[in-house]
Formats: C-alpha cells, sequence, structure tokens
C-alpha cells in the first residue's frame, strides 16, 4: 500500500462520484447547451453570492483567464512573492495577459492592505500602472494558513479607493471556509473575481470554477476560447464537481484533523525544526540535524510513504481524500521508528 502525501491533486473519484459522472445529463458547453455544466456554474454562483460562474479545466487557467480580463498589456500586478499565479504558472502573467508582477513579502504568502497601498504605483507616465490585486487563500506555499476577512476587507477598501479590481485564488478556499466556518458569500462581497479548485481536496478529476459579474464571465468566456478552454461535453466532469459540493465540503474536517495529528508525530522527533502554523490540510517543517529533506523523503518512500522535498532542507506534506486514519496512524508510527 503506498501513502501519497505529495499533494491532494492526488486525489481519485469516490465509486459515488463516478457514478454520477457516467449518469450525467451532457450537452455543448461552448454553445452553453451542456446542463451539467450549468448546473455547476449556477450552483456555485450561488454559494458564493456572485452573478455568473463558468467552468474550467484548471485553476490556472481560471486564474490567467481572470488576469487577462482585469488587465491591459503593460499594467501591473500585486501579490505575494509567494503566490501560485506568480510562481506556478509558468510565468502566464506576462505570457497570456502581458502585465508585470510587484511581489511583496508577506507572512506565509498573506499580504496586508498597507503593503498594498504603498506599492500602488503614483499616476506617473514612467510608471506601470497598477490594476489588479490577487489573493490565496489557503496559501500554498504558507503552510495551508487561512486569510483573516478583516484584513481582506481592509485590503478591499484599498482596492475601492485606488480603482483596483481583487482577485482570489481560492484553489482551496473550501479548505478555508471548512476551517474558518467564514460565510462563502462574504468572499463573493469582498472581491472581484474569485478561481475556485475542484481537483483538489473536493476530489474530483478535474475542474475548476472562475466567479464574477456577468459582464466578467462572459469577457471571460472570450478569452477561454482563445486559451483552447472551450470545452464540449464538459458534463462529465462538472457533474463530479456538484456531487463534490454536495458531499464534500464538510468532510475536509477530516483532513485538518489529519494533518495535525501527523504534525503532532512530526515535532516529537529533533530531526525536525521550525514547522508552519498547521492551519488546514498542508504540514511544511524543516528538516535539520544529520537529515536532509531528500534522505527524509527516500526513507519514506522505501516505506511506501511519498512526500515532498521542496527546498533542501524543507518538506510539504498534505492531507486528503484518500487518506485515511489508518495511513496517519501507519505514518506516525513509520516516523516514531526514526532515529
Amino acid at each position: 500500500m503506498t501513502i501519497d502525501f505529495r499533494s491532494d491533486t492526488f486525489t481519485r473519484p469516490t465509486p459515488a462520484m463516478l457514478r454520477a459522472m457516467t449518469a450525467a445529463n451532457v450537452g455543448d458547453d461552448v454553445y452553453g447547451e451542456d446542463p451539467s455544466v450549468n448546473q455547476l456554474e449556477a450552483m456555485m454562483a450561488d454559494y458564493f453570492g456572485k452573478e455568473a460562474a463558468m467552468f474550467c479545466p484548471s485553476g490556472t487557467m481560471s486564474n490567467q483567464v481572470a488576469i487577462k480580463v482585469h488587465t491591459q498589456p503593460g499594467d501591473e500586478v500585486i501579490c505575494s512573492n509567494l503566490a501560485h499565479v506568480y510562481i506556478y504558472e509558468g510565468g502566464g502573467i506576462a505570457f497570456n495577459a502581458g502585465a508585470q508582477v510587484r511581489a511583496l513579502e508577506g507572512d506565509r504568502g498573506m499580504i496586508t492592505a498597507s503593503q498594498i497601498a504603498a506599492a500602488i504605483n503614483p499616476d506617473d507616465v514612467h510608471k506601470a500602472t497598477t490594476r489588479l490585486v490577487c489573493l490565496e487563500n489557503t496559501s500554498n506555499r504558507g503552510g495551508g494558513c487561512c486569510y483573516d476577512v478583516e484584513e481582506i476587507a481592509h485590503i478591499r477598501e484599498v482596492c475601492l479607493e485606488n480603482d483596483l479590481e481583487l482577485h482570489l485564488d481560492g484553489a482551496r478556499l473550501f479548505n478555508a471556509l471548512v476551517a474558518t466556518g467564514e460565510d462563502p458569500r462574504t468572499f463573493g462581497e469582498l472581491f472581484d473575481s474569485i478561481s475556485v479548485c475542484l481537483n483538489k481536496g473536493m476530489g474530483c478529476p478535474m475542474g475548476s470554477v472562475l466567479l464574477g459579474s456577468h459582464p466578467f464571465i462572459r469577457s471571460a468566456r472570450r478569452i477561454r476560447k482563445k486559451l483552447g478552454g472551450g470545452l464540449r461535453q464538459a458534463g462529465f466532469m462538472a457533474a463530479t464537481g456538484i456531487y463534490a459540493m454536495e458531499h464534500h465540503i464538510a468532510r475536509l474536517a477530516e483532513d485538518h484533523r489529519h494533518a495535525k495529528l501527523l504534525a503532532n508525530a512530526l515535532l516529537q522527533k529533533t530531526f525536525v525544526g521550525h514547522m508552519l502554523p498547521v492551519e488546514t490540510n498542508i504540514i511544511i517543517f524543516d528538516i535539520q540535524g544529520e537529515w536532509n529533506a531528500r534522505l527524509f523523503t527516500d526513507y519514506l518512500k522505501n516505506e511506501g510513504i511519498l512526500v515532498t522535498p521542496i527546498s533542501e532542507h524543507q518538506v510539504r506534506m498534505v492531507t486528503h481524500l484518500d487518506v485515511t486514519t489508518e495511513m496517519i496512524e501507519r505514518t506516525a508510527a513509520v516516523i516514531a521508528e526514526i532515529e
């Protein structure tokens, strides 16, 4: 048995989700005639209190479409220096939108209203026009940490005062909602656009939904088409999203509980150094002493446990739908045996 903690993207559809997929009512989504896609988009828009939504193959596409709609070539986008849109989307902001990035060093990938206000360029022909702020919740490289909603509200005020758009990369937004108990409609009110992944902890084989106003989504559909994201019988995939919305949100709390159990097991070991606070389903920690990240990774791999070394001395582990309590106990026992 292999236990895979490399990412929550390794989840597989449950048997019930597969049954929902094969039973899906489908049509041609480019024509707007796929009933399952239309149902998922309406469900997601209502859940977050937004006017409209658009199904995309991936979170990267959702983010890149949003950034392209919000900006013009030569504009500037403010985000964290650890943001997924900045370091993990292939330079897409430059390639797709022709915009540049002002990357701010925040706390575990989270930036503040005061930082953003100080980074906005003046109205000067020598400067790029600051147009968009992107936040990420939860923060992947921040160990799955969650933004404080009051801070987001302050950021929103800065954006309104300076005529900036505000986008949320909510790849793991459901994790944040379960961990904090916040109302999803609060996020719909605070952000101009939101990208929400279904292919991580929600267990879907693919898919992300982009949310916004009717005019925004109308523009987004044109950009999605240009990027090759116009899908035909996408309802087979959308049906898995509908199933996940109905059955897999509350269960994310189990992933968070599992992550804390793993964290506690790791913190008993002297070779584990600093660990980022574990708020959701991601654990990032330092390896010290005679061990390094690669040695630790290889040791666990020999025991049938897969983790990710993200630097020479740092490891990431992610809990998800396919990790059971028995697997957590097995992993904790293996860790306990390491000298």
